[in-house]
Formats: C-alpha cells, sequence, structure tokens
C-alpha cells in the first residue's frame, strides 16, 4: 500500500505541473513548491530558537487552527511558529500573517521531503488542524520521537480509516501522540478500531468566530454608508452562481425594503457579472462606491476578499452559500452575532449545521419556494426571531473553550 501511496502522490504532482499552464491554483501550487526546501533552508538559516510547527490544509483549516497559534504564541513566546499550507488559497491570503515567524507551502509528501523539512525545521512539536494526514511527514516525525497532534479533527464512518482495507491509513493515525477531536462520535470511531490516544475538546472555530464578534469593529466606511438607513439587511456570504435561482425571488421580493450584502466565494468577473444580471439596477460593487453615494443601490457587492467575517454584524439574517453545489461554507462566522442561516440541502457533514438546523435557529431549504417561506416567517415574526438570536449564541458561546482545553493538555506532549 505504500507503494501504491507514493506512486499516487507522484501522479499527483505530475498532474499538477500538466494543469499548470491551464489553471491558475495549480500553477500557483507548482510555483511555490519550485525550490521549496532550498528557500526554506535560507530563510531559517541556523535559527537556534525552539520551533512548532503547525500544518494547515488552506484557509478555512488557518482560520480553524487560529486561535490555538495565538494562544501558544502568548504561552511560548520564546518559540517561534513555523506555519505551513497545502493549498495556494491558504498560503496566497496568509503568507504574511505576524502571527507566525516562518510561512511556508507544504513540500510533497515523500520520504526525502519529510527528512529534509524535518532536518532544517527541526520542530519539538507538530500540530496539524482537522486533517490532512500526510503519511511521510508524520512518520519520519513518530521515527525522530517528535511528537504530533491533529486539533478539531473530525471522523464519519464512510471515511477510509474506518474500511476493512483502510489498515496503512489506520497506520497514518497511530502516528498521532494525541488527537483532539470535535465530538464524541469521532472519538468513539477511532477507539473502535484501536486507536486510544484520543480526547474530546470540541472544535477551536468556535473560540475564533466568539472573539470576532467580540472585537472592537473594524471601520467600514462604505458599508456603515449602505446601511445607516436601518433597514433589515441580508448577508449572502461565500455564494455560488447556484445559489442565486434560489436567491433571486426572495431578493426582489422584498425590494426596496431589504438591503443585502453579497460577498460570493470565487471572486471572478463571470460570478459578479452574474450577480449584476440577476439583479439589474440594484447592484454596486463595493470597489466602486464610494459613502456619499452607495445607499442608492440596494446590493452591495464585494469584489474583494477578508471583509466576510465583519460583514455579519451589519446583518440581521444570513444566506451561506455552497450547499446548492459540493457542500456548504462557513456558518459559525455568522452565527456568532446570532442571525437567522438559511442554506441549501447540502450540509449533513457539518456538525454545527446539522445541530443549529435540530435547534431550529438554521434552515436548510431545497428551492427558491422553501427559502422564501422561512424567511417570510422570521420577517414578520420579530418575536421569534429575537427568540433564534439567543438561542444561537447560547449554542456557540456553549460551544467555545477548545483552545484552553487543548493548551492545557499540551505541555506534557512536547519533546524537551
Amino acid at each position: 500500500m505504500l507503494f501504491l501511496y507514493n506512486i499516487a502522490l507522484g501522479l499527483y504532482g505530475l498532474l499538477l505541473r500538466l494543469l499548470a499552464p491551464f489553471v491558475p491554483k495549480a500553477a500557483a501550487w507548482v510555483a511555490g513548491r519550485r525550490g521549496l526546501l532550498a528557500h526554506i533552508r535560507r530563510t531559517i538559516g541556523s535559527d537556534p530558537a525552539p520551533r512548532v510547527w503547525f500544518h494547515c490544509a488552506s484557509l478555512g483549516e488557518f482560520e480553524q487552527g487560529r486561535p490555538l497559534l495565538e494562544a501558544y504564541r502568548r504561552a511560548h513566546p520564546g518559540t517561534k511558529l513555523v506555519l505551513t499550507f497545502y493549498s495556494p488559497s491558504g498560503y496566497e491570503i496568509r503568507k504574511d500573517w505576524p502571527g507566525a515567524d516562518y510561512i511556508f507551502y507544504l513540500p510533497l509528501d515523500t520520504r526525502s521531503n519529510a527528512q529534509a523539512f524535518l532536518d532544517v525545521v527541526q520542530p519539538r512539536l507538530v500540530v496539524f488542524v482537522k486533517y490532512e494526514f500526510w503519511y511521510h511527514f508524520l512518520n519520519e516525525a513518530h521515527r525522530r520521537r517528535i511528537p504530533a497532534v491533529v486539533v478539531s479533527a473530525i471522523f464519519r464512518p464512510d471515511q477510509i480509516f474506518f474500511k476493512a482495507w483502510g489498515g496503512f491509513f489506520r497506520q497514518i493515525l497511530n502516528r498521532f501522540a494525541h488527537i483532539f477531536t470535535q465530538n464524541e462520535a469521532s472519538a468513539k470511531l477511532l477507539r473502535d478500531i484501536g486507536i486510544k490516544q484520543v480526547s474530546v475538546a470540541g472544535d477551536t472555530r468556535f473560540d475564533t468566530v466568539v472573539a470576532t464578534a467580540a472585537a472592537a469593529p473594524r471601520s467600514l466606511p462604505i458599508v456603515e454608508a449602505f446601511v445607516a438607513d436601518g433597514a433589515p439587511v441580508l448577508v449572502v456570504g461565500s455564494s455560488w452562481p447556484e445559489d442565486l435561482p434560489a436567491l433571486a425571488p426572495l431578493i426582489r421580493r422584498y425590494q426596496p425594503e431589504l438591503r443585502v450584502l453579497v460577498a460570493p466565494h470565487e471572486i471572478t468577473e463571470n460570478n459578479l457579472r452574474l450577480v449584476e444580471t440577476t439583479f439589474p439596477g440594484l447592484v454596486q460593487r463595493y470597489s466602486q462606491a464610494d459613502a456619499a453615494t452607495v445607499a442608492q443601490s440596494r446590493i452591495l457587492l464585494f469584489d474583494n476578499i477578508g471583509l466576510l467575517s465583519q460583514l455579519y454584524r451589519f446583518g440581521r439574517y444570513a444566506y451561506i452559500g455552497g450547499a446548492f453545489g459540493k457542500g456548504l461554507h462557513n456558518t459559525l462566522e455568522a452565527a456568532a452575532f446570532g442571525l437567522p442561516l438559511f442554506f441549501g440541502p447540502t450540509y449533513g457533514k457539518f456538525q454545527e449545521a446539522v445541530e443549529l438546523a435540530a435547534l431550529k435557529c438554521a434552515f436548510p431549504v431545497q428551492n427558491a419556494e422553501e427559502l422564501e417561506s422561512a424567511f417570510t416567517y422570521l420577517w414578520h415574526n420579530e418575536e421569534a426571531r429575537l427568540r433564534l438570536q439567543d438561542a444561537m449564541l447560547d449554542y456557540v458561546h456553549g460551544q467555545s473553550g477548545a483552545t484552553s482545553t487543548i493548551m492545557a493538555a499540551l505541555p506534557g506532549l512536547h519533546r524537551s
């Protein structure tokens, strides 16, 4: 199986190189790894400071691990943090994040790359966030007796680890000194296959969103001018083209009373134009708006990235995109502000979405008619919306605290 694993990774790297001239994300992946190990050696050099290595697959995992990174820095100011990303969508956005001392792409998972990387970084602890269980990196860390942990991990019965033929992948999990899961169901799955170094700590994303909601708000003059008349605001977060057929009848019905903030998941000209053509005469792009005239529009379309988590504080309702396609995007950023959530039908893999739907704080819908019906109920029932808000905030705050739980356990796992 290891032979097949190595072959598959080699073919994957080759495929990305072949796609690079045609696919921008593949091009960024390939360019970021060109001369990568030499770059890491030059950057770290002979720095004698102790180091801890955090790995995040992409931007979502970074935001999930961010409270732990920040807590670790506060608790261990003399230790330098090495942060790696697998995906360009994480690295390119956070490559200058000041909370880490060194930020790199993760080299492709080969034995020689793992050995060379660990020779330079020499971490006293390895922390993987949620998933991405790379065999050679974890095996080499285990061989060198460098403890590795995974945090905010979540497992499902249909994953390869729990199949009769998944022995090789169970070996990868056994390379972790400890696995901190989000829930008891995940912990039980692991214990049932003989993995005992596991405990339930919760999901660090709750700590992130609670901190964001409690922080001093960022000044956004254009948005503040857009909502200055006090009209109800619907925040559409991480929308895809597939979400627009469900949203369009609702937004048209509640004009001109409703104001809408739209943040597409992918900022491409085609996606922006699709929103504009779906709502002719109502849309203004954020980059083209000014505080003096923006209030004349009814839909503010964000053609930049990095503002979505700040937009929910302006909302009364939130629609989260992706669930009419491959899967739902982040619901917790909106939940931390107590907003009723609406989203499509593909959400079953997201524990918090399932739980919020069970609490009647979130409304999964199959089509435009169901969305309009659920929204209309809350539009005309302020008392129900406020009860929902209280239940939502109780849920989010009740789930926070994973960071402190993990931080309390880490000192016993460090290599001296």
